[in-house]
């Protein structure tokens, strides 16, 4: 009996490695929660991104604007997008992952309200701007807070299925669209954009944790790790001693810690495979149906070939994320990439009345949308705990720019004339760029582990 009470005492001053303790136990079903909730704040951030798309042509005729009037009110968000995902992730790392989600949420709700009454395009280009500020800083925060919940083993295929939150929340944006503008007006849409993440915000209150792994890099206190990670099926006490054994931030600034000695290099070639990867996107994506259609192709046809793409897109998320799950990541996303950028200059030499093009479409739209949505995967197992919100945000950032600078330029390209074959041509440049670019981070996360082998 007394040897009973020893062993019972030992274990509760057990030392436990939180990530190889998450790596080493079955999905629990709060992780599927953890999933469930990040989920449902991706589809709110997926349809308040599309939202002014559905809602353009009805303001425009509303206010009697022209479209280059509304342009600016139409690349306020995406600006907004980029500096809140750069801003978002130091503080992540400083305050917490729960916290600047639950205010993330909270703002992009009260102002996608504040949108709907908006009295001129000022007001709305002002207000779709902070809107995209408060969305910026969503996306990351939710990657890094549930990667840090899931076993190494899948975490790249639950992190895509979430990111499959995304599409669902465009397209339900054009049901409710289609359904609310002709009885309710364009407002009602930024109403519902607004309302419906409030209500579940109270949700996220109660239900999403802080991440474990978090807590353990600021000394909270045993036994609210304990809490939580006893929510997975561990049996913790407040004496149990919890440990990350990962490389430590030293006490720097997040945003230094991207550019020390080892991380670099490998920094910058995930925000050149972002940048790139976005660019090629957002050029097929807002530039396809136009491209097309001065092709010789009706505007219903055009405009069903381009949404192709974004089909394939899903299922190649999903594809891509188990994938990167059992071989190399680097090499998945990097094959993606490239197979992307093949299909992609496959398309100019098929007929625009030819079947093939429609299956190259969706082909092209399941590399390049896989890939992308992978390396949002991959992206939170390069950097450590310290400043892994940081990265994950940056990379987001310094992308969005990448998808700013192809909506800027895809009208220039297009006015120069050139034929359909030059144009896919030049078109799949950047996905081979990107790539390059990862396989370039591969090598330089090799180094960085053989580094810390030898220490």
């Amino acid at each position: 009996m007394v040897y009973k009470n020893k062993k019972v005492k030992s274990m509760r001053h057990e030392t436990v490695d939180i990530k190889a303790w998450i790596d080493n136990r079955p999905v629990a079903g709060y992780q599927w929660l953890i999933m469930s909730l990040c989920f449902f704040i991706v589809l709110f951030d997926g349809f308040d991104v599309a939202v002014m798309g559905f809602i353009a042509p009805s303001l425009i005729q509303d206010w009697g604007l022209s479209k280059a009037a509304f342009g600016p009110v139409m690349s306020a968000g995406m600006v907004g997008l980029a500096i809140g995902a750069l801003t978002a992730g130091p503080y992540a790392d400083r305050l917490g992952r729960k916290k600047i989600l639950l205010f993330a949420v909270t703002g992009f709700s009260l102002l996608s309200l504040a949108c709907a009454f908006a009295s001129n395009p000022y007001e709305l280009a002002a207000l779709r701007l902070l809107t995209g500020v408060a969305l910026g800083a969503a996306l990351p925060n939710t990657t890094t807070l549930l990667s840090e919940y899931l076993p190494e083993r899948n975490r790249s295929l639950f992190i895509t299925i979430m990111f499959t939150g995304f599409n669902m929340g465009s397209g339900l944006g054009g049901f409710l669209a289609a359904w609310l503008i002709p009885h309710h007006g364009w407002q009602s849409v930024l109403l519902a954009g607004g309302i419906l993440p409030l209500v579940l915000l109270p949700f996220l209150w109660l239900l999403l944790p802080e991440s474990a792994r978090f807590l353990a890099t600021r000394n909270a206190p045993a036994s609210q790790i304990a809490r939580v990670l006893n929510k997975l099926g561990g049996t913790f006490s407040a004496t149990t001693k919890f440990t990350m054994t990962e490389p430590q931030a030293q006490h720097k600034a997040p945003v230094r810690m991207l550019f020390s000695e080892g991380f670099r290099f490998g920094t910058v070639a995930l925000w050149m495979t972002y940048f790139m990867g976005l660019l090629v996107i957002y050029l097929t994506m807002g530039w396809m149906p136009t491209l097309l259609r001065e092709g010789g192709l009706s505007i219903e046809r055009a405009a069903t070939i381009t949404g192709l793409f974004q089909i394939g897109g899903t299922v190649g998320a999903i594809v891509v994320g188990w994938a990167m799950d059992r071989r190399n990541p680097n090499r998945v996303i990097a094959t993606a990439y490239a197979m992307g950028g093949a299909f992609i200059l496959l398309l100019g030499a098929f007929s625009l009345e030819s079947s093939l093009l429609a299956f190259g479409v969706v082909a092209a739209g399941f590399c390049m949308s896989g890939a992308q949505t992978g390396l949002n995967a991959f992206a939170p197992g390069y950097y450590p705990t310290d400043f892994r919100a940081t990265g994950v945000s940056w990379m987001l950032g310094i992308g969005r720019f990448g998808a700013i600078f192809g909506s800027l330029i895809g009208g220039a390209v297009l006015s120069l004339g050139l034929g359909l074959p030059l144009l896919f041509t030049l078109l799949s440049v950047p996905a081979f760029i990107a790539a390059l670019a990862i396989l370039a981070n591969g090598h330089a996360r090799r180094r960085v582990h053989k580094a810390l082998l030898t220490q």
